[in-house]
């Protein structure tokens, strides 16, 4: 063990100085001498599912242990001269080279073991909960399948499972269930980080406690997430999930809010707009009903909604799940007759996104640029939000998906760096809204993909104005002053933790938030 910790180290020194030296032998793909083992070659380091951003490290780590990766922080850390940065990289489903690093290092987490702790709850424990210890490269997906062995389930979700536990819990991660369980960073007990001086520490809402608040939702700018204790709750064997159609805006947003007021009834709520007869086929695929009644009442050239609610089918309860929909439907003002409902497995209501990605890839539509834009929208903004992303979209050409669904501010806890917009006075709710396009290269040049980001550039920034008061969720920004503007009051905080745990800005620069520092020379 001693043997070979010394042999990381030298591996460590010889790339270090050969990053560091002015003779650029170093390229990617690299090959030389000791590094062989410990720096392998990577084909997805510089590319992203964005498919927008391409650049390039100079090399790529693919670790054995934690200790890889706190080994080469710390060299890193004490070196004087080096201006390398460190990304870590999950699945690699960032949009704008998030997790890129130019002529950096790329750390690819997928290499770390895979380990998966479960533990349950026993009968006769008055108290205590359930939570499982999880790698940071583990998927989600993956902590499903093991945890449902159990009976037992995480109780917040991304759309997409396919994403690194340390990943999401670096952004928020938000779903359908956030209204009723906050942010998937609302529901971490313990986490274990190596920060960007190369220190391995475990942190908690009692223990390092300033830590743990800052790596959640921290957009990897203090910390790399090697481990992460997962809050968890029985999981229910199906799951009833419903679907219901509007043909008006406020109607559509004003039953949302009535349904995330129901968390004693609902499990899961988001909308979706559905504007051509494709995006609700697209829309569709993993929900197993008819829907052929509902196309005579679509009006051409209009604009139709979706809300869809999910409840978990809990055998413990007195009153049936049809029993409780029924009582529900009652209280919803969706067009006539257009509701649907269908009973699934719990591990295919979670997993439905993915029946879409294997359609997306049969059609050759998945490894496309996908310029998405997703947003945190104030209520009292959400119909001018709506209205201005109209005026840059063609309905009937649109490709992808448009989400619009309420979470719940008092979920959300403010100690943390994620970041949601200003509350006007009394709010409880605030929109999520993503707009997740794909761009067929078929159909949509490198011209095309360009509009498509400059309007999403412009709709982002009109909506952070003052009249909407919205703010980007996996945001991009241009420049470290934009990144200001995107925190408002909550920068100096931001900036005070990363003077604390990344003094030399060491990690995550496709951010693009803090340019990467040098320790300063002091003379004597």
């Amino acid at each position: 063990m001693e043997f070979a910790l010394f042999c990381t180290r030298v591996n460590v020194v010889i790339l270090l100085l050969a990053l560091c030296s002015p003779c650029k032998f170093i390229q990617s793909p690299m090959e030389f001498g000791p590094l062989n083992n410990f720096l392998q070659t990577s084909s997805t380091a510089s590319v992203d599912f964005g498919r927008i951003n391409f650049n390039f490290p100079a090399a790529v780590l693919r670790p054995e242990s934690i200790k890889d990766i706190s080994l080469l922080l710390s060299f890193l850390s004490a070196s004087s001269s080096s201006k390398v940065s460190v990304a870590a990289r999950g699945a690699g489903h960032s949009i704008h080279g998030q997790a890129q690093a130019q002529d950096g290092i790329v750390i690819e987490m997928e290499s770390l073991p895979s380990a998966i702790e479960i533990h349950k709850i026993k009968e006769d424990e008055d108290d205590g909960v359930s939570y499982a210890d999880v790698s940071g490269g583990v998927l989600w997906i993956e902590l499903l399948e093991e945890t449902l062995k159990q009976g037992l389930a995480p109780r917040s979700w991304t759309d997409y499972l396919y994403l690194s536990i340390g990943g999401t819990l670096s952004n928020a991660g938000i779903s359908g269930q956030t209204f009723k369980h906050g942010p998937q960073i609302s529901n971490v007990l313990q986490l274990d980080v190596v920060t960007g001086k190369g220190e391995l520490v475990t942190c908690s809402p009692t223990k390092n406690t300033e830590l743990f608040n800052a790596v959640l939702g921290g957009l990897g700018q203090f910390g790399i997430i090697t481990r992460a204790r997962i809050l968890l709750q029985d999981a229910p064997q199906k799951v009833k999930w419903v679907r219901a159609f509007y043909n008006d805006f406020q109607t559509f947003m004003e039953d949302q809010e009535l349904l995330v007021s129901m968390a004693d009834k609902v499990d899961y709520v988001e909308g979706f707009l559905v504007l051509n007869e494709k995006s609700l086929h697209s829309s569709s695929i993993a929900f197993p009903a008819n829907l052929d009644n509902l196309l005579p009442h679509l009006q051409p050239s209009k604009i139709h909604y979706c809300i869809e609610f999910a409840i978990h089918d809990d055998s413990s309860s007195s009153s049936t799940v049809q029993q409780v929909v029924e009582e529900i439907s009652r209280m919803l003002r969706y067009m006539p007759t257009q509701m649907y409902s269908v009973e699934v497995s719990y591990f295919d209501f979670l997993n439905r996104v993915r029946l879409e990605e294997l359609s997306l890839r049969k059609r050759n539509m998945w490894d496309v640029p996908h310029p998405w834009m997703n947003m945190f929208v104030p209520k009292q903004g959400i119909t001018d939000f709506k209205d201005l992303l109209m005026e840059s979209i063609s309905a009937q050409n649109f490709e992808g998906l448009i989400l619009i669904y309420p979470l719940l501010r008092d979920k959300w806890d403010t100690n943390t760096s994620a970041l949601l917009p200003e509350s006007g006075g009394s709010e409880k709710v605030v929109y999520v809204v993503g707009v997740l396009r794909s761009a067929n290269p078929t159909t949509c040049s490198t011209k095309c993909l360009n509009e498509i980001l400059r309007s999403h550039s412009h709709i982002a920034q009109t909506a952070g104005e003052e009249r909407i008061g919205a703010r980007q969720y996996l945001a991009h920004h241009p420049s470290p002053a934009h990144w200001r503007r995107h925190f408002g009051r909550r920068w100096d905080r931001f900036a005070a933790r990363k003077a604390r745990f990344d003094p030399l800005c060491l990690l995550s620069p496709g951010q693009g938030i803090f340019p990467r520092a040098l320790p300063s020379l002091k003379f004597s």
